[in-house]
C-alpha cells in the first residue's frame, strides 16, 4: 500500500542511513513542497528513528511519484517548525495528536553538480 500512496504522490519515500545499523532505511512520511523542489516534512515525536537518522546524517534520497532525488535535511525550529506542521495539517487533514512533538525537516534536493548521494 505504501508503494501505491508514493507512486499517487500522497506520500514522500525517504531514504536516509540509520544511525545505528549504517544501512538505509526507508520511511513514508506527509510532505508539502516549497519553493525550488524543497519538501518539508515533520515527526511525530522525539524519538522518531527516521527523525533521529536524518539528524545523525542529514543525507537522504526522496521519491515521489516517478520522481526521485538526493537531497539534505536541515532541521526547522520556532516559526519554520510551527509553519512546517500547520502546512502538513492543513494538507493532511486533522493530525496525529502528536504530530509537530518531534523534529520537522525541509529537504532541499542537491545540486545535480555536487556528486554527492548516499550509498
Amino acid at each position: 500500500m505504501e508503494d501505491d500512496l508514493v507512486r499517487w504522490g500522497r506520500v514522500l519515500r525517504i531514504e536516509a542511513v540509520g544511525r545505528v545499523t549504517g544501512r538505509i532505511r526507508p520511511v513514508t512520511v506527509g510532505f508539502v513542497e516549497r519553493d525550488g523542489g524543497a519538501v518539508v516534512v515533520a515527526a511525530g515525536s522525539s524519538d522518531a528513528a527516521w527523525g533521529l537518522n536524518l539528524l545523525a546524517d542529514p543525507r537522504c534520497r526522496c521519491t515521489v511519484e516517478d520522481r526521485s532525488w538526493d537531497a539534505v535535511a536541515r532541521e526547522l525550529e520556532g516559526a519554520e517548525h510551527a509553519a512546517a506542521v500547520r502546512d502538513l495539517i492543513l494538507k493532511y487533514g486533522a493530525p496525529a495528536e502528536s504530530l509537530g512533538e518531534g523534529p520537522a525537516f525541509v529537504l532541499v534536493p542537491l545540486d545535480p553538480r555536487s556528486q554527492v548521494t548516499i550509498d
